[in-house]
């Protein structure tokens, strides 16, 4: 087992190396500038699109959407993954995290628009998109292998990363410490903790419950959990962070001087200045999926006409996940110094609730951190179910027995989860998740002038955004205006170049841009 274990470690440091960072945070970069740093400048107008209903072909809702999307990204990467890369990196790790965050909003806005955009409608109303479908549509036929290897990795990082191992093992390593009294049982050879055996077993019943029910009913579960989940977490990071505020600014301080020279704040405790980059690039792309391809197979699941619109509402769920709940996981564990303790994975976490909260409050803290990690957890492992299965159908078409065998699979990956240790779990993640990126960064720079030019063509039209029912029956209207003098049909996804008139003038298109 342990030669497993540094063959995985060997393969994460090698995939995980310079070049995959420079080209997550160079297409970022690239992105945020060529955008004119939009999200920042329209992330006020994102947040306001969530809530507005929209008619148009798709599924579900953009919130709806959204809360699905949420619902794979802010798992146990923010309690977990956060506390590895600090252990592993020091408090810069987190200073790393906040960039990735902030180019990669940019990133999950082209990759929101793009799905919308290349999207397969079926005749039922039933969608398909993501990157194997931009890919495939927008770049053209030839490039269709890459589209296929990206659903192949896509569907490994649900069985085998993100989806499945990292988050059950997570639960249920904090379902063990809390219930440490609890008698162990022997099974195939090895202790484990008894609450730990019936938590693994009443999660894979509840995962299948939910998963019977298809997307619909994952995303009906996302929109009651997700907004829940977060704002009890995010209440009790609060409370620890009032409990501690003298300890605030000397926390912001390490962050920054460990970002640059991590011995300055760790001494020999953290890595290098390259593993505190390494680690908290890849457990910020692990929790807010940035590049990695993932979240725009639910955006593309969107009822909306506008890919623009799609895209931004995309973005705020790496300001979510990142900016705010990585965040106050990250102060929590630098203010209390429980990243020094020696612990390892959500015992981390733990230690910090127990020390930041005084008495009663501190001794409730594992309990507490143990039902946000199930929720967080739990939500996380059904969306990426819903993104393996969508993976899965771009490559067998609607095939009613390769779906119930993906999810019988699936199920058994959640069984198995509680009995893989913490630093395995974790490098089999960070590999796949790596993997998975490299095709979806690719296809984003290749179409980022699509991206661009879609971007322009909106804001021409809509200058300014109104909340609201009533700002939505403006748009109709404006668009109808628009489309009548353009003589184009009204949510035309790509009307031919012919008819679209002054839609964009020649000179500015791309030619090599084979959208049309």
């Amino acid at each position: 087992m342990q030669i497993f274990e540094q063959i995985v470690k060997q393969v994460d440091d090698f995939v995980w190396g310079i070049p995959l960072i420079v080209l997550i945070l160079g297409t970022g970069i690239y992105l945020t500038v060529r955008l004119v740093f939009l999200p920042i400048r329209k992330l006020g107008r994102a947040f306001r699109y969530v809530f507005r209903k929209e008619e148009g072909e798709g599924e579900v809702s953009s919130f709806g959407a959204l809360c699905t999307a949420l619902s794979a990204t802010i798992g146990t990467g923010n309690i977990v993954g956060v506390a590895t890369a600090i252990v592993a990196g020091g408090p810069g790790a987190l200073f790393w995290m906040w960039l990735a965050a902030f180019f990669g909003m940019a990133t999950k806005y082209a990759e929101g628009l793009l799905a919308v955009k290349y999207r397969r409608v079926y005749p039922d109303g039933h969608t398909l998109g993501g990157p194997f479908y931009y890919i495939e549509n927008g770049l053209g036929k030839k490039w269709k292998f890459l589209a296929v290897i990206f659903a192949v990795l896509g569907m490994c990082v649900g069985l085998f990363g993100i989806g499945t191992f990292s988050q059950v093992n997570s639960i249920t390593s904090a379902v063990g410490n809390v219930f440490a009294g609890v008698p162990d049982v022997n099974l195939f050879g090895t202790s484990y903790n008894l609450a730990v055996v019936i938590a693994g077993l009443l999660l894979t019943a509840a995962v299948a419950l939910v998963l019977l029910g298809g997307v619909k009913r994952i995303a009906k579960v996302s929109e009651a959990v997700v907004p829940f989940m977060v704002i009890l977490y995010v209440l009790v990071c609060l409370v620890i962070l009032i409990f501690n505020i003298t300890a605030i600014p000397a926390a912001f301080r390490d962050i920054f001087v460990g970002a640059f020279k991590p011995s300055a704040v760790a001494g020999g405790i953290a890595g290098s200045l390259l593993i505190a980059m390494q680690k908290g690039i890849a457990r910020g792309i692990f929790s807010n999926e940035a590049g990695l391809g993932s979240a725009p197979i639910a955006a593309a699941a969107a009822k909306t006409k506008e890919p623009v619109r799609q895209g931004l509402v995309s973005m705020t769920g790496t300001f979510l996940d990142t900016i705010v709940v990585c965040t106050m996981t990250g102060l929590a564990i630098v203010i209390t110094g429980a990243w020094k303790t020696g612990l390892d994975g959500a015992d981390v976490t733990i230690s910090a609730f127990s020390q930041g909260m005084p008495g009663v409050l501190g001794a409730a803290g594992p309990a507490l951190l143990t039902i946000c990690l199930v929720f967080f957890a739990f939500t996380t492992i059904l969306g990426w179910n819903f993104y393996g299965e969508r993976c899965l159908e771009y490559i067998a078409g609607r095939k009613k027995a390769a779906i119930y065998a993906y999810r019988i699979a699936y199920i058994l990956a959640v069984l198995i989860g509680p009995y893989m240790t913490v630093a395995v779990v974790w490098n089999i993640a960070d590999v796949f998740n790596g993997l998975m990126a490299i095709p979806n960064l690719i296809a984003l720079i290749l179409l980022s002038n699509v991206v661009f030019r879609e971007t322009k063509k909106y804001f021409l039209r809509y200058p300014t955004s109104r909340s609201g029912m009533e700002a939505s029956a403006l748009e109709d209207e404006e668009e109808k205006s628009y489309c009548r003098l353009e003589g184009v049909e009204q949510g035309s996804e790509k009307p031919p170049a012919e008819q679209a008139g002054a839609l964009y003038d020649k000179e500015e298109r791309d030619p090599n841009d084979r959208t049309g």
